[in-house]
This record gives C-alpha cells, structure tokens and sequence, in this order.
C-alpha cells in the first residue's frame, strides 16, 4: 500500500509543516516515507508545497506528480493541481479561502472551513493542522499515540506549549 500526498498552500500557511508531521507518523507506524518540501524564494507569501509519501515498500521517487491525495490550502493550489489527482482520489481543501466546488467527479472532494474554525477557536495560525485532522480521519488513522510522538518529532522544545493547540487543531479537523 502507497499512499501520495501533496499539499500545497502560500508560505507561511504550514504547508511544509503539516508534510513533515505527516511523514514522521508513518515513520512511527514503521512505515517507508518520503518528504520532499518546494517553495519558491519568497517562502512566507510565495507558492510552498510539500509532496509525501507514505508506503510499505520502499519508496523509489521522492516525486509526487499524480497524488492520491491532494491538500489545496487555496486558491491557486486548487486550480494548479487538482487534475492531477489520481481518479477515485481524494481533494481536501480549505473552504474559507477557497471559494469554488472541485470541478471534478471522478474524486472525493472534502471543503472543510480551517481558516474559519482555526479562528474561531483561538488558533488562527493552526489551519493546516485542521486539515490535517480531516485528513487522518478519512485515512481512520487516529491513534493518539502514533500523533503525539509525531508531534513530538516536528514541534521544537521551544514550542512544546503547542503541542496540546496542535491536538486541539487535529481534533477539529477530525469532527469537520
């Protein structure tokens, strides 16, 4: 089994972030995973995007140029990548900032308001983590434990007060 993800958003949305936290739970999982960040030289307002893979059998190509999974955190993202998901694939997209239905039938479109709940709630920069949430409840890969150590992995011991914000985030995400 081989699952390929690419998410895509404007620097500074956590893009690249939400990638590696994904990489590193197939780690945990004893899976093969591969994380391959892009960004342009801006970074913080630019194009970023992140491809992952996350398989039981070694991974040949850090490249994801047909992902089963597409995460558009906006816009253009959506409109760039969204014929290239594989057909029965999923498209999990940010409805706050997205503001058209994926075009396509031949996939599982998932709008989830991540801005909106992220703001709502007190986590205005967690957007990205709430799609995470949705995402790993549509793959029912939800163990507590395999997502703290993750986190674990990717939030520094300066940060360590948000890995509790994080949970919260992928909570949210998981019940949109």
């Amino acid at each position: 089994m081989t699952t390929q993800i690419l998410i895509s958003g404007f620097g500074g949305q956590g893009v690249l972030f939400t990638g590696k936290f994904l990489a590193y739970k197939g780690l945990i999982e004893d899976k093969q995973v591969s994380w391959l960040p892009s960004y342009g030289p801006e970074m913080r307002g630019g194009t970023a995007s992140c491809s992952v893979i996350i398989s039981d059998e070694p991974v040949g190509s850090p490249i994801v140029s047909k992902p089963d999974i597409l995460v558009a955190m906006n816009i253009p993202s959506l409109d760039r990548y969204e014929d290239a998901v594989v057909p029965g694939g999923i498209i999990l997209y940010d409805s706050s900032l997205i503001d058209r239905d994926v075009r396509r039938t031949d996939v599982k479109a998932y709008g989830v308001p991540a801005t909106k709940l992220a703001g709502d709630n007190g986590i205005p920069t967690l957007a990205n983590m709430i799609l995470g949430g949705k995402l790993l409840s549509l793959l029912s890969s939800s163990e507590e434990t395999g997502i703290r150590a993750a986190l674990g992995k990717v939030i520094s011991a300066k940060h360590a007060d948000m890995l509790d914000v994080n949970l919260k985030a992928l909570t949210l995400g998981a019940e949109a």
